[in-house]
């Protein structure tokens, strides 16, 4: 399975930006990580492959949303009132079960990362 993101680019503080994933051919339960430079790979959001529950990491609580589009096989992640701590790269990822995880290991398929840059 190609996971296909797409959306990232350079942002002020405060600004917005949508990020989309599409995994052709399948649904999963899908989630958004994100890694800044010197760091660890961390969770940011989930959805179950129903689209019935949504799952945050307290930074992002509020500010992000995360929506799915089952027959489109697309997952997207609004991203408002953006920080520079936001300042990563974003990573798409598929489970093969029909509720979501945010852990790392739980995710069988990884997209290739889109970066996202916000300005002071």
């Amino acid at each position: 399975v190609q996971l296909q993101a797409s959306g990232g680019g350079l942002v002020q503080a405060g600004g917005s930006l949508r990020l989309s994933c599409t995994a052709p051919g399948r649904t999963f339960s899908m989630g958004w990580f994100r890694q800044a430079p010197g760091k660890e790979r961390e969770f940011v959001a989930a959805i179950d492959r129903s689209g019935d529950n949504t799952y945050y990491a307290d930074s992002v609580k509020g500010r992000f949303t995360i929506s799915s589009d089952n027959a489109k096989s697309t997952v997207n992640l609004q991203m408002n009132s953006l920080k520079p701590e936001d300042t990563a790269v974003y990573y798409c990822a598929a489970r093969r079960m029909p509720l979501a995880t945010m852990t790392v290991s739980g995710y069988n398929y990884w997209g290739q990362g889109t970066l996202v840059t916000v300005s002071s």
